[in-house]
């Protein structure tokens, strides 16, 4: 895999990652095609193990490659991990704050962001495409940094990275087309929302990788910034929303521990 990539220039890298990971998005929405219904422990179990595949995934993919690298281009590492960190964690709470979007399993008026007359289908697929921004884009960041040649940005660690994104990716699109074929809408319609909220992740990681390839210097930030952004999705929405059911918690709690297993040997082994 890692001989395929290296035929690709950063750019083209990160859209193979990012479309991989956006067609594990459809793969999980495509289970709406044999199931009207998903048992709620399995749901919670699959969002709590995503919540350990991205905690994972910001330390080491993404912060601890940030850290290294601003001591090789002689920043100031904690300084940069801190702003870089933080700038992501606010810039996920100001897009929460103002998208309107709508978690699984609430009702319309629970929706956030400003207030819109939009259907419900559309705000689940957007609460869905929140969480997928910061993804799409530290997979991008991740190839793109490759391209500046430092020892701790490696091809290997990059697709780790993205075969974390994609494996936790399942449950998210899971997570959209199931209730809305549950509330009556057509197998093929809620394939299709379901699979579409993980287009944004090409998008992102296209963006993220150019953004790096043309501001080299500014890679350190890049990385921990990715890292604070994923941090915010998870503490803000995934555990909250694996965690609904409190006899679930306990159940829950391993496969999070599970999912951040999982993707530390990934890269570790590939890093």
């Amino acid at each position: 895999m890692i001989d395929f990539m290296l035929q690709f220039s950063p750019v083209m890298q990160a859209l193979i990652a990012t479309l991989f990971t956006w067609g594990v998005t459809a793969a999980g929405a495509s289970l709406v095609f044999f199931t009207r219904t998903i048992n709620p422990k399995v749901l919670d179990s699959m969002l709590g193990f995503a919540a350990g595949v991205m905690i994972a995934a910001s330390f080491w993919s993404l912060l601890a490659p940030g850290i290294e690298m601003a001591e090789q281009l002689g920043h100031i590492s904690w300084l940069t991990a801190a702003i870089g960190f933080m700038g992501g964690g606010i810039f996920m709470r100001l897009t929460d704050k103002f998208l309107p979007h709508l978690h699984p399993g609430l009702s319309i008026d629970k929706s956030e962001g400003i207030k819109t007359s939009w259907q419900r289908s559309t705000l689940l697929v957007l609460a869905i495409t929140l969480h997928n921004i910061p993804e799409g884009l530290a997979v991008g960041v991740a190839f793109g940094a490759v391209a500046a040649d430092l020892p701790s940005a490696t091809i290997g660690g990059a697709i780790a990275l993205a075969i974390g994104i994609g494996i936790q990716n399942f449950p998210e699109g899971t997570a959209v087309s199931v209730p809305l074929r549950r509330e009556g809408m057509s197998k093929g319609k809620s394939f299709f929302l379901g699979q579409a909220s993980g287009i944004v992740e090409p998008v992102a990681g296209v963006i993220g990788a150019l953004f790096v390839l043309k501001m080299q210097n500014i890679l350190p930030y890049a990385l921990c910034f990715a890292a604070g952004a994923m941090i915010f999705v998870v503490v803000e929405e995934l555990i909250p929303e694996s965690q609904k059911n409190f006899n679930n918690i306990d159940m829950v709690t391993m496969a999070t521990m599970t999912g951040f297993t999982v993707m530390m040997i990934l890269d570790v082994a590939l890093g």
